[in-house]
Formats: structure tokens, sequence, C-alpha cells
């Protein structure tokens, strides 16, 4: 990419007014770039069968390729309009609540024969009206795509077509493997396969689920070898992969798989929202964005991200310019905001734009103003950075759904309590806030050794391979560092019977026959020293070491003779274990005990001075200062003599730098990596 793209999603279908032309000269102001359109009206571009209506998508990309705007193309099937379901009404998924009902976006069995004619025709007669135009540089296909629990006697049917092949068309094979003796859920006839809807079986629901989330798979290669027959060799193909949600984006998505998405795409996109104000950490961008440039390692897009937002996300003076700058940080190519203006009807009348219902100038289209003139100023030195890190956290939608069906925190009294993501987050945000900038690595990860140290956080339900991968890895010299609940179960969900941790027991160096959850039990040891807060916390495995050195143990008079954190040598290699959950400080310790030991770069500055960088299409090392703070910061520059690319000032080694409230500071070095 030759430049980042700064943009925002434009309706011109929503407006009350007309605005086109004057909403084209505020962006131009404001250094708006590019546009996104179409993705969501697909009711107003085919009001009824075969009856298309691109003006609004067409006079857009008229005004936009005056303005010399770019444009991306969202192909519409993400919401169905009302004329197909009246045709068709088996188009809505039925789901464990039973057949929906028409209103909400995202509500179709993505599977559906019908929809797909009709998805297909729509996007056909909208790239023929686009693909070709100056102004589209890129698609996106659909939206935030998931498979919306779609569970239909099609899709079922499908299922049951997926487990023959996967059984090798033997259901005794099944029968063992998930355990269906159980409560007489045995199925000794394909033909008696039961509605899975119903199962209370956690290997039978998980692997319904996996195969669930093929079909998102499926669905957007499907779109994309559409898009691809029409699109030219300078366009791209990308999707807006977003998170588990939680009010806003917070971990691995469980309804996709992105390593698997992100294979049709050209270029990864991403949608990330968070917290700001006072509760502004950056963490949510880090995590999105680190996630979703490892998928190809590469440079991705951010398509969607708050300007306003709800009024609890309104942003303080200084916190949009920091949060792009963020982006950008973490080797996004773009900066796109959700939306543009604030719609006046409908469901998302307060999540705002950059403009609000007035569509006037206010403080944060202000800002962004700011940003899209830095951007086009030294854009440059920032489009295109390169990360290397040498820390990697796994993440597995296996081990999360594994641990929906079985909770951490699971009693007699039901299922609730933390779940998988809070593990990784936990593991994450602690390494975010000792600067340890990290990629992600998924099961099917290969290169391994290009880590030193590789975090696995509750990997629950893992193949064989993939365990004797990680003890491959341990004992060619890597650094493995596991949570409690690794390796506990297969990837159907089957609990080994062997001692645990299974298969890396050896790598491990220790055993454990037991678990509970903590109740008063303090963590004594050199490492844990005066920690605040030193206690084992939700989980707890009681570990006996088998060679292992023993970090930390149980303070307790009666798990006083069991270790919770220990290391072990395995080959050339070393494994540290983390037998339960603690405070965030004793997780700091044990981390940068491993990261010293392998010789990782870590910074001296800490949480709220989040410090990133990267390698520019000039071949120099740029580092971003970002300050998550009310208060000025002072902060030393410990690297090679450069400029700071927002002032122009030049900086030395051993200067100070003034880090303003929510401020950035953005230094390239002078010399090129590797002189």
């Amino acid at each position: 990419m030759k430049e980042l793209l700064f943009g925002a999603a434009y309706y011109d279908e929503y407006m009350p007014c007309e605005r086109l032309e004057k909403d084209v000269a505020m962006m131009k102001k404001a250094g708006i770039n590019t546009v996104r359109i179409a993705e969501s009206t697909w009711s107003t571009c085919e009001p009824q069968d075969g009856v298309f209506d691109f003006s609004h998508v067409e006079r857009v990309m008229d005004a936009m390729e005056r303005a010399d705007i770019h444009v991306v193309i969202g192909t519409p099937t993400y919401a169905v309009p009302a004329w197909m379901i009246k045709a068709h009404p088996d188009i809505l998924a039925t789901t464990i609540k039973g057949r929906g009902i028409y209103g909400a976006r995202q509500i179709m069995d993505i599977t559906h024969p019908a929809y797909r004619f009709y998805g297909e025709r729509v996007i056909r007669e909208l790239l023929k009206r686009t693909a070709h135009r100056k102004c589209v540089i890129g698609f996106q296909l659909d939206n935030e795509t998931k498979y919306y629990g779609t569970a239909g006697k099609n899709v079922q049917e499908r299922f049951v077509k997926y487990l023959r092949k996967k059984f090798r068309d033997d259901p005794d094979a099944m029968n063992r493997e998930f355990g269906l003796d159980y409560w007489s859920n045995r199925i000794n006839s394909w033909e008696d396969f039961p509605d899975v809807r119903g199962t209370i079986n956690g290997s039978l629901g998980a692997e319904f689920e996996k195969f669930q989330r093929t079909l998102v798979e499926e669905f957007l290669s499907w779109q994309a070898d559409i898009v691809n027959e029409y699109r030219r060799e300078d366009q791209f193909v990308t999707h807006n992969l977003d998170f588990e949600w939680r009010g806003y984006s917070y971990g691995v998505q469980p309804d996709v798989n992105h390593y698997q998405v992100a294979k049709t795409l050209s270029i990864a996109g991403v949608d990330i929202y968070h917290p700001t104000q006072d509760e502004l950490t950056g963490a949510e961008i880090a995590f999105g964005g680190d996630m979703t440039r490892s998928l190809k390692q590469d440079n991705y897009l951010v398509l969607e991200t708050q300007a306003q937002g709800y009024p609890g996300w309104t942003p303080y003076k200084g916190q949009l310019r920091l949060q792009a700058y963020s982006h950008i940080a973490s080797g996004a190519n773009s900066v796109m905001y959700w939306h543009w203006h604030s719609i006046h009807n409908s469901f998302e009348t307060y999540w705002k734009g950059l403009l609000g219902h007035d569509f006037q100038e206010n403080d944060t289209y202000r800002e962004g103003c700011v940003i899209g003139r830095e951007f086009l100023e030294i854009g440059s030195h920032l489009v295109n950075l390169k990360k290397k890190n040498d820390v990697a956290v796994l993440v597995s939608n296996e081990a999360l759904i594994g641990l929906k069906w079985f909770g951490i925190e699971a009693t007699a009294a039901g299922n609730n309590g933390i779940g998988y993501n809070d593990v990784v987050r936990w593991i994450y945000d602690t390494l975010y806030q000792m600067n340890v900038e990290c990629d992600f690595i998924w099961p099917e990860s290969e290169n391994l050794d290009r880590y030193k140290v590789i975090v696995a956080p509750a990997l629950y339900a893992a193949p064989d391979a993939l365990l004797e991968k990680l003890n491959r890895y341990v004992y060619a010299g890597g650094t493995l560092v596991a949570t409690f609940k690794t390796a506990f179960a297969n990837e159907n969900v089957k609990v080994s019977h062997e001692i645990q941790p299974h298969i890396l027991r050896d790598c491990l160096g220790v055993r454990y026959h037991q678990f509970t959850f903590p109740q008063n039990v303090g963590l004594s040891g050199d490492m844990i020293g005066e920690a605040k807060g030193k206690e084992a916390k939700t989980f707890m495995e009681l570990l006996i070491p088998e060679g292992a050195e023993v970090l930390a143990a149980y303070d307790h008079y009666n798990w006083n003779g069991y270790a919770a954190v220990t290391k072990n040598r395995y080959g050339r290699g070393t494994a540290v274990y983390i037998g339960c959950m603690t405070d965030r400080e004793v997780l700091e310790r044990i981390l940068r005990s491993v990261l010293e030991e392998t010789m990782t770069e870590t910074a001296k500055e800490s949480f709220p001075v989040i410090v990133r960088k990267g390698t520019n299409d000039f071949g120099k090392t740029v580092r971003f200062y970002l300050n998550y703070s009310a208060k000025r910061r002072m902060q030393q520059y410990r690297f090679l003599d450069g400029v700071e690319l927002l002032s122009g000032a030049e900086i030395q080694n051993g200067d100070m730098i003034c880090l303003e409230p929510w401020g950035v500071t953005i230094i390239e070095e002078r010399q090129e990596v590797g002189i």
C-alpha cells in the first residue's frame, strides 16, 4: 500500500436531507481519503425481486471520484430485504431458540440455496457497476460474518455428512470418541441421528460448533470467488473480522476461525471497538491489531472503529488521535470510522459518527482533521510497518468452545464464571502493560521456532499432534509458558485418561491428579517475594513436581505440599507451568523472569506509557510512545538518534520526551535497520 487510508463508512441512503457535496467538502477538510459504502442496504439496491437501483452507490462513487477519494465497496448480503423473506420464509435461520423473526440484520441461514441465489445475483449486479471504477480500491465481503446459530434441517443434514466423513462412516467410532453411551445418547445408525440442538454432550456440541464455523469459511470463500471474477489486480478483497463482544471488542471470536477465514482474503480487515474516557487503555486496540496482523503476518486494515460511538465513548481531547496512532503502531494501514455521520432513525441512532445529528463540526471532527493532516504529512513513514516479535500467544477456537461447555468455575449449581477469553486477556493484557509486543499463533501455525517464547493460555482441548509440536519446540530450545487447564482434553473434548498434563507431562516436569477452587490460599516463593495480592485465585491445580523447579507453592495448611508455578528444563529448552490464576503483579513477575532468561527485549517503560515499534518502507525503526493517562509523563529516550515525526524535532539518545495527557510521540531512527 502506498498511503495510509483514513476514512469512514458513508451512507447516502440514510441522509434526511441532501448532503453529498457538503459531506465531501468536510471530508476533504478532514483529510479523509477513503469511504466504505454499499454493504448494508440490500433492500435499497434491490427494492423488489430482480429490480435493481444502484443510484445511491453510483452518485457517491461519482462524487468521490471527482474529489479523489477512494471507495471500498461492501457486498450487501448481511441484511436481507423483506421481499425475500416473504417469498422464502425458511431463509430465516432456525437456531436453538427456533425460527427467527424478520427485522434484525444477520438472521438468515447463510447456507440456504435461495439466499445464495439472491446473494450471488446482487453481488454480481453491484460489481458490474463498481469494479471498473477508478475510485474503487477494494471490496469488503459481507460484514462481521458469523453463522448466526443456524441449525435447521439442511444444516444438520450437512453435519451428519461431515461426521460420517470424519469417522469414516463408523458410528461406533463416533460413540466411543464422543462418549455417547452416557445417558443413552448412543447413536447406532446415522438415520437415527437426533436434532443436535438438544444435545447435552459437550463433545458432540463442540463438534457441531466447529462445523458451524466452517460454514462461515465456506460462505466468505464463495463470496470471494465471485468478487475475484470482477476485480482488477490492483483491488483488494477483505473482510471486517470482529471479536467476542462484551459491550466492546474483547477476545477470540467463538463463532469464526479467523485463521481459516483469512486465507480467502488478500488483506485481513478488522473492526475494533473499546471503552474510552477514563477507561481507555489501548489494550483492545493492541489485542485486535496484533491478532489481525498475525493472521497473514502482514499489515491489515481497520475497517471500523469508533469516532464518538455511544455517549459513554465520546472521547476526551487527544484520545481520538491517540487511538488512531495506536492502530498504526500495531501494523494497521488504515483507520476508518463507523461512521461518518450519526443517523436519525432505527437501531443505531445513538451510535454517533465523526459528525453528530446536526452535521456540524465538533471536537471529535476537528481532532479528525488533525489526524488526517498528519497522516498526509508523515504517512509515508508509517505505512506498511513491519514487526518481528519474539513472543507469541497460542489461541484456539477448540479450547474456547471446550471451556464454554465445561466452564473453569462450573459447579453443580451451574456453568458460570470466567471463560477462556478471560485467561487469554489475563496473559495478553499483562504482556501489553509490560510493553512486550506479541504475535498470535493458532494450532495450525507452523515455524514455531521463530519465537523465543510461546504462551499457551488454557489450551484445554488440543489434538495430540499440537501437543507433540509444542514438545518439539521446547526440546529444540524454545520456551513454553502454559497455564492451568492446558492439555486436558483432545480436539473432540474427550478428557485424557492418562496422568495430567498428558503429552506435556515430561516437557513440563509435573503431574497432578486433583484440582479445586482456592479459598484463602496464598502463594509463597522467592519469585513471589513481596508482591501484592499474592494468592491463588479462581482455579488451582495441585502440582507435583517430577524434576521441575518450584517457583511458587501454595501457602495453605492443607495444600502446602503442592506446587503452584514450576519451571522445567526439557532438551535445550524450558517450560514454565502456571497452575492457578493470580493477580496481575504475580503474573508479571513470572513472565518477566521468563523474558529475562530468554534475553527477550523488554522496555523499561510500563503502562500507562505504551511503547511499540516497527520497521518502515525506508528500512528505519519507528518507535511510538503512547500516553494512556490524563497526566503529563516524562520518559527518557534510550535508542538510536532520530527525528520526532510529528514535530520534526531532533531526538538524541538520553533525551527526555514529554508526553502530553493522552499524547503521542513518534520517533524515526536515522539509521537503517541492520546498518
